[in-house]
């Protein structure tokens, strides 16, 4: 028989010479560049985080972001237009559209008829914050808020916009924002990790893992997801008849195992998962007693509204995520669904105001009754907003509204950002931006200059380029919103 050479033997059996063949100079090259990974990887848990980081003062210790999936209406809700009652039913005129892109959805229609809101506006706040009927919570914590007016993004259909929004990029495959802060800044507390995720709501578009995943980051750093019915996170009880010494000495012994990998080939990923694990059985006690409120005041309750104890919910969520940031959980990301109003957009927004106002202005009220709203930033906002004229049929009582990327509104409070102001400006009819124009990448640079970093030194080399949460594309500040 033939004896097979190196160079034809097949990949395994090449991967495996060069993994043990010590006197081979390609086993020494890649010897040596998995040993400064695996070093890196160490010290990068040892100190919880990169070395010189955060680069200046953070304001902000950690982020709530709840994320609101669908592209909340913007017109409805915070932007308010008080003229266009004038020119309900009439054509959108084309000098506004600019020949705009459009989605499947209206790209057939023959007219686009102005549709205005049917809530009434008001203003809340030492700093005027003109606010919908819709979200009477939120206005009484407006002198908080700082609502941005103008912010924009490429992307007009809902996966490639939260995907951009999130992760830098319509693709998948890159970190998403938390994921990004826990490489930065490593976490606070070692019984939970530094990255935790929670999805409420129904319908809509799915939210993918992926959006809240690591990307070319090592896999600790992908966010952990806080289910709604059975254990919290996935196999966190142990099995029947495994008690905790067993599952300690299983752990040891797998430990053990895995340093051993680990000194034999320097894959850093091998230290990841030692710290995954330590992680996991350490949880099993942290995460019972965090999401066990049994213990919270009844007055604090009642501030979260009817649903907070049913699991799962967006109230319920929300006050998890006070109690997250009580234990210093570094990046705090709520999911909800159901904003993607297309068509009965009065009746379905109502509800989900209903479902979210009392929850979301209580969480404010109650991180700023602990201190807590001072070193937390929370950030509220969708994927893009929603257009002024109507999707279908429209009539006094109903209208629908499609994708707008053009402009839509977010809006940020605590962690070092100024209360009680309203930044950008839209047209007369919320389509085009007139004045301060945020971009995407804009809001992303500034949740991490809360955090104390600098966007453009937070960065990774991948394949010989230097990636980072912003781009290469210009990104800035946003200064005057700042506190």
């Amino acid at each position: 028989m033939q004896q097979q050479s190196f160079l034809t033997a097949p990949a395994a059996s090449r991967r495996h010479f060069l993994a043990t063949a010590s006197g081979s100079l390609g086993a020494m090259a890649l010897g040596g560049l998995l040993e400064k990974d695996a070093r890196a990887a160490v010290a990068e848990q040892r100190t919880g985080g990169l070395p010189g980081l955060p680069h200046f003062p953070p304001t902000a210790k950690r982020v709530i972001y709840l994320f609101q999936s669908g592209g909340p209406a913007q017109h409805d809700l915070y932007d308010y237009k008080p003229n266009l009652e004038k020119l309900r039913g009439e054509d959108l005129p084309a000098s506004v559209r600019q020949g705009q892109r459009l989605t499947v959805m209206t790209s057939r229609q023959t007219s686009f008829p102005i549709a205005p809101t049917k809530f009434k506006f008001s203003q809340h706040g030492q700093g005027g914050a003109w606010l919908s009927e819709l979200l009477p919570h939120t206005a009484g914590m407006a002198d908080d808020i700082c609502f941005i007016r103008s912010m924009h993004t490429e992307a007009i259909n809902h996966d490639p916009a939260i995907t951009l929004i999130l992760t830098g990029r319509q693709l998948a495959g890159r970190p998403s924002i938390g994921a990004w802060m826990s490489y930065g800044l490593g976490s606070v507390n070692e019984e939970l990790p530094a990255f935790v995720v929670m999805v409420s709501g129904s319908g809509g578009q799915p939210l993918y893992d992926r959006l809240w995943g690591s990307g070319f980051l090592a896999a600790k750093h992908q966010g952990v997801r806080f289910r709604s019915s059975g254990d919290p996170v996935l196999y966190l009880s142990n099995p029947p008849g495994v008690g905790p010494e067993a599952r300690r000495g299983m752990l040891d012994g797998l430990a053990q195992l895995n340093r051993h990998k680990l000194a034999q080939t320097g894959a850093p990923e091998i230290a990841a998962r030692i710290a995954q694990y330590e992680m996991a059985f350490r949880m099993q006690t942290s995460v019972p007693e965090l999401i066990d409120v049994s213990n919270e005041p009844e007055h604090v309750l009642k501030m979260y509204g009817p649903d907070v104890q049913q699991p799962g919910t967006y109230a319920a969520n929300c006050l998890l995520a006070r109690r997250l940031a009580e234990r210093d959980v570094r990046f705090i990301q709520l999911f909800h669904r159901g904003w993607d109003q297309h068509g009965r957009l009065p009746k379905d927004l109502s509800k989900q105001c209903q479902t979210t106002d009392q929850a979301t202005a209580a969480l404010l009220a109650d991180l700023k009754q602990r201190g807590l709203l001072k070193d937390t930033l929370v950030v509220w906002g969708g994927e893009f907003g929603r257009t002024v004229y109507c999707q279908g049929k429209l009539t006094r009582e109903d209208y629908g509204r499609d994708h707008h990327p053009r402009c839509f509104t977010i809006w940020l409070a605590g962690g070092g950002i100024g209360g009680g102001k309203t930044y950008g400006e839209t047209d007369d009819f919320s389509y085009n931006i007139v004045k301060d124009p945020v971009h995407f990448r804009d809001l992303n640079a500034t949740i991490l200059h809360c955090l104390g970093i600098d966007h453009a030194r937070l960065s990774v080399r991948i394949q010989g380029l230097n990636q980072r949460l912003t781009g290469v594309e210009e990104a800035r500040v946003l200064k005057p919103i700042l506190g």
